[in-house]
C-alpha cells in the first residue's frame, strides 16, 4: 500500500533525525542538552505513532486478503427486489451501497405523473468542525449540577537566607478560586412517528448526529469566546494579554515567537500546552517563515500539527484576522476547567401527541472558567 509507503519513508525521515542529533553530540563531545532531549521525546513520540499507524494498516491488509481468500468460493446470488425492498436492505445495514439504473420508456412521455421517484436512505450532513475545547479542557463530570468551588494557587511560598541563630520569617501561599455555575444548553427534535416507524434510514443516529453537532458546537463556542456576563467565560476572554501585532491585517512568524515567550517558562513546559487559532488563520499562519527560510509551521503526516515546535489547534469559534481580534491563543489548555453533568436526552410522545409526534429534547450543562490568566496568552491585531 502507497500509505504504509510514505509511513515507512516517514519512519526513516524520523530516525534519521535522532541519528543526526546524537551524532551532532558525539562530534562535539558532549551530552544532549535540555532541548535536544525534548526534541528527541518529540521525534520519538511521532515514531511511535508512525509505527501505530503502520501496524494498524498491515492487519488491515491481512483480514482483507483472509476476506478474499475466504470468500473465493462462493458464487454470486442474484435477487430480484423493488426499490422499496432495496432501501429498507440498505437502511438494514443488509447491502453497503446499490446503483440504480435509469429506467427505459419508449412510448410515455416523462411525467411527474408517469416517472416514479425514488428515495435515497442517506441523509447527507453538512461537514462542521465542531472545535477543540472539550478535548483539551479538564473536564469535570459530576452527578450534580451544583456550584462548584475549584481553588486555586495565587502566589507561592518563598525562601530566603537566614544566618545561624537567626528567626525564620513565615512566608505562607496565598490562594483564590473559581466558581463554576453550570448552565443549560438545550434543544428539542420533532419526528412525526411515521418517520420513525417506515423510514428506510437510520432516525436514530441522524437525531443522534444532530445532537452533537449542535451541542458540541455551542459548548466549543462559549468555552472559546463566551462572555461571562451572564453566560459561561470563554478562554480567549479569561487569557492574559501576550502580543499586539504590529499590523492590522497580518501576523508575522516573530509575533507569534513573541507569544510563546509571553509565557511563563513554567507554565510553557506543562503537558498540554498548544496554539488555537480558526482555519484561515492556520491557513495564514501555514505559510509563515522564519529569517532563514524556514516554515515555522510543521504539518503532521502521521500526528498533530506544529508550530514552533507546539500543537496547534483548528477552532472555528476563534475570531479571524482583523483589527482588535484576538485571532491566537497559546498556553496550558487544561488550565481551563469544564464541569458538567453530561448530556442528557429524555423523549415525549404526549407533548406532541395531537400531531402524531414524538419530540427528543437534548441538555447538556456545564460551566468553564480559567484557572490563571497568566497561564494562556492571546495575540490581539493592531
Amino acid at each position: 500500500m502507497s500509505f504504509i509507503r510514505s509511513q515507512e519513508e516517514h519512519r526513516a525521515n524520523l530516525v534519521m533525525q535522532v541519528r543526526e542529533t546524537i551524532e551532532a553530540a558525539e562530534q562535539d563531545e558532549r551530552g544532549l542538552g535540555a532541548e535536544e532531549l525534548e526534541k528527541l521525546d518529540r521525534i520519538e513520540a511521532d515514531i511511535r505513532k508512525v509505527e501505530e499507524a503502520i501496524a494498524v494498516a498491515k492487519k488491515n491488509e491481512e483480514r482483507s486478503a483472509e476476506v478474499a481468500e475466504a470468500a473465493r468460493n462462493f458464487a454470486p446470488v442474484s435477487e430480484k427486489r423493488d426499490g422499496a425492498d432495496i432501501l429498507r436492505a440498505l437502511g438494514r445495514g443488509e447491502m453497503r451501497e446499490y446503483t440504480f439504473t435509469n429506467e427505459q420508456r419508449a412510448t410515455l412521455v416523462p411525467a411527474t405523473d408517469t416517472v416514479p421517484v425514488d428515495f435515497l436512505d442517506q441523509v447527507y450532513g453538512v461537514a462542521r468542525l465542531v472545535g477543540p475545547m472539550l478535548d483539551v479542557s479538564e473536564v469535570i463530570t459530576r452527578d450534580s449540577g451544583n456550584d462548584l468551588r475549584i481553588p486555586t494557587y495565587t502566589a507561592y511560598s518563598t525562601a530566603a537566607e537566614v544566618a545561624a541563630g537567626s528567626a525564620i520569617s513565615d512566608s505562607e501561599p496565598t490562594f483564590s478560586s473559581i466558581l463554576l455555575q453550570p448552565k443549560k444548553q438545550s434543544f428539542i427534535v420533532k419526528v412525526a412517528n411515521e418517520l420513525l416507524d417506515d423510514a428506510g434510514f437510520d432516525i436514530a443516529s441522524v437525531i443522534a448526529e444532530q445532537a452533537g453537532n449542535a451541542i458540541g458546537f455551542q459548548v466549543n463556542d462559549l468555552a472559546t469566546v463566551g462572555t461571562g456576563t451572564p453566560t459561561v467565560e470563554g478562554l480567549v476572554t479569561a487569557a492574559g494579554s501576550g502580543v499586539t501585532a504590529g499590523t492590522t491585517d497580518a501576523i508575522t512568524a516573530d509575533e507569534l515567537i513573541q507569544l510563546a515567550y509571553s509565557l511563563d517558562g513554567a507554565a510553557r513546559r506543562l503537558p498540554g500546552v498548544a496554539f488555537q487559532a480558526n482555519t484561515a488563520t492556520v491557513g495564514f499562519i501555514r505559510r509563515l517563515k522564519d529569517n532563514d527560510g524556514r516554515f515555522i509551521f510543521d504539518p503532521g503526516v502521521a500526528g498533530e500539527d506544529r508550530l514552533l515546535g507546539y500543537p496547534i489547534l483548528e477552532n472555528p469559534a476563534m475570531d479571524g484576522i482583523a483589527t482588535g481580534n484576538k485571532a491566537v491563543i497559546f498556553g496550558h489548555m487544561p488550565s481551563y476547567k469544564i464541569v458538567t453533568t453530561g448530556l442528557q436526552v429524555s423523549t415525549s410522545t404526549d407533548a406532541y401527541f395531537a400531531n402524531d409526534v414524538t419530540g427528543y429534547r437534548f441538555t447538556y450543562r456545564f460551566d468553564g472558567k480559567l484557572t490563571h490568566a497568566s497561564h494562556v496568552k492571546y495575540l490581539e491585531l493592531a
